[in-house]
């Protein structure tokens, strides 16, 4: 697991369209959507060049095999004006916005490890707490269109706890913001 900083051509490998494997959201539906597609490539390219970065991304044999979106809330406009996703409280918090786990890599626990480095990096950028903002499919299976943000049920086995239920859905399911305190 490693920041994505300094590694912009990993990150365009699995992310950005018209790249061998890129699948094209470029990770910026939470930060800016209103950029057009150079745009977006541009700013990110951007983030992953200086602390604290984007995110994280996962390794398998070499080969970059996943994404988790992690960066201070307040770098994530949608969550900030959101409608559906309420501000808890006014703490500097990090938040947990998607994961990308590439075809071929998927079923081996890559989410969980993702999720871990997002907390390990967010801890160690000094951040009182990070957030997620999963959907709660019960014992169902999630899509993979849905499952995109997460589920409860990951983020609860790595420490979080159920702050409030949304009012936004996934895939015609709740979500719940999440928060586990690191400090």
């Amino acid at each position: 697991m490693h920041p994505a900083v300094g590694r912009w051509d990993d990150f365009a490998s699995l992310l950005v369209p018209g790249k061998p494997g890129g699948q094209g959201c470029v990770c910026m539906t939470y930060r800016n959507s209103s950029l057009d597609m150079p745009g977006r490539i541009a700013h990110m390219r951007s983030l992953c060049k200086s602390a604290p970065g984007p995110g994280v991304l996962a390794y398998v044999d070499g080969e970059v095999a996943g994404w988790c979106s992690v960066a201070p809330k307040s770098t994530h406009c949608a969550l900030l004006n959101s409608r559906t996703i309420p501000r808890i409280d006014d703490a500097d918090v990090w938040s947990i916005v998607c994961f990308v786990v590439r075809t071929g890599f998927r079923r081996r626990g890559l989410m969980h490890a993702l999720l871990d480095g997002a907390v390990d990096h967010a801890a160690a950028m000094g951040a009182p707490a990070v957030e997620g903002y999963p959907v709660d499919v019960g014992d169902q299976r999630v899509d993979v269109v849905s499952g995109y943000v997460g589920t409860v049920a990951l983020f609860e086995s790595h420490g979080f706890d159920r702050v409030t239920e949304t009012t936004g859905r996934r895939g015609g399911k709740p979500r719940w913001i999440v928060r586990r305190a690191l400090v």
